[in-house]
């Protein structure tokens, strides 16, 4: 991954976080919880290094912007549709 600089993270309440996880699915799990908690850039593409375990991706966030609430269950469009 490249490395993290100050135009990434600008002001406070900003983060980049690396994720690190034994496969697809986990990692894409975790970026799906940031992204309920707070405002990201979303379910990011996974790599996976050669000889290197597992594989890895990058989200930016803001916590002081509330996240994405989970979609009920059901309609793909929300209750009632």
């Amino acid at each position: 991954m490249d490395r993290i600089d100050a135009t990434q993270i600008p002001e406070p309440g900003l983060f980049v976080l690396d994720v690190t996880a034994h496969d697809e699915a986990t990692a894409h799990a975790v970026m799906a919880v940031l992204e309920q908690m707070w405002a990201t850039s979303g379910i990011t593409p996974v790599r996976r290094e050669p000889g290197v375990p597992g594989v890895r991706a990058r989200v930016h966030a803001d916590i002081r912007r509330p996240g994405t609430p989970p979609k009920p269950l059901g309609s793909p469009y929300g209750a009632g549709v």
